[in-house]
């Protein structure tokens, strides 16, 4: 049975695939897309959703145009590691057929929320500022969802911006702390993340004939050698994939409840995910964490979905 699900993204290499697998698969309806600021301004990470769902034939998901900056911290984009314009690749530049709605994203968050009435599940994969300004219009926004599973933290393992912090949190850490303390989220961090990777060998085997096979091969190789030596694995990280592989097959993923909270100020403990695991507050759970992962079932899933789009996408021989 296939679930509503509204993705918040700032594609972004893995954003792309992360989108790709949701559009593939009939587990999930993809009832729109808000874009946020992230791995490149917001101006080009919206260029980028509308051109995937233009390069997969899926113009009739609405996109709607997000926050452009953090909500205190100034703005960081990581161009240095998706390529310029946030995104590696052969996109077609976006038509009238996907332009952004006239609704801002926090706003379509809300009347989405709404329209489903507690079937929606908020997939949000990129700094969560549009997810907080959701929450500050709508303080109901938790029960009217199905599900928030967040793509971001770093509970138990070291981040990848500082020490404690991943890039997501650590774009707009006060966004994120909002989230954490107050939606009741599933955090899908960098402690199953880094090691979703689609294998170099499968990566060999997708066709690159078209334009999207050749750009969905520079978005599972964004990572450049010093990269992967620095986290000890041999293939890119795809981080988004993992939310929407659990969306997908529950299976994926070991979740546990805990109580959270993220860092907001200061260096050091910008953009932290500070997750209770001995129950030291005294705090009652506010969220659940990703713990573990099932990488197998994960690559099959996200590497055969991907096979598929290419299959549906290949122009007809005789054409």
């Amino acid at each position: 049975m296939s679930r509503p699900v509204l993705i918040d993204t700032d594609p972004g290499c893995d954003d792309a695939v992360a989108l790709l697998l949701a559009l593939e698969h009939a587990a999930c309806e993809v009832v729109g897309l808000t874009t946020v600021h992230g791995n490149a301004p917001v101006d080009d990470t919206t260029r980028n959703a509308r051109a995937i769902l233009e390069a997969v034939d899926r113009t009739d998901v609405p996109v709607s145009r997000g926050a452009d900056r953090p909500l205190l911290v100034d703005l960081e984009t990581s161009e240095h590691v998706h390529g310029e314009g946030g995104i590696r690749g052969e996109l077609p530049g976006p038509s009238s057929a996907t332009e952004p709605v006239d609704v801002n994203a926090a706003q379509f968050i809300v009347e989405q929320a709404r329209a489903h009435d507690g079937d929606l599940t908020l997939a949000p994969i990129g700094p969560l500022t549009n997810v907080a300004l959701a929450h500050a219009m709508e303080p109901d926004l938790p029960d009217l969802l199905d599900e928030l599973v967040v793509m971001g933290g770093a509970a138990f393992a070291s981040g990848n911006v500082t020490p404690l912090a991943e890039a997501n949190f650590h774009t707009d850490p006060h966004a994120a702390r909002r989230v954490v303390r107050d939606c009741r989220p599933t955090v899908v961090g960098l402690d199953v993340t880094t090691r979703a990777a689609v294998p170099p060998e499968r990566v060999e085997g997708l066709s690159r004939d078209t334009a999207l096979g050749r750009s969905l091969h520079e978005w599972l190789t964004y990572y450049d050698g010093e990269r992967l030596e620095r986290y000890g694995i041999d293939a890119a990280a795809i981080h988004d994939a993992v939310v929407v592989a659990w969306l997908v097959d529950e299976g994926v993923l070991e979740t546990r409840s805990y109580p959270m909270d993220v860092g907001a100020d200061g260096d050091l403990a910008r953009g932290a995910l500070v997750v209770d695991e001995n129950g030291v507050t005294g705090e009652e759970a506010n969220g659940t964490v990703a713990v573990d992962a099932d990488y197998e079932r994960y690559r099959e899933l996200v590497a055969g979905s991907l096979e598929g789009v290419l299959e549906r996408t290949e122009p007809d021989a005789s054409d």
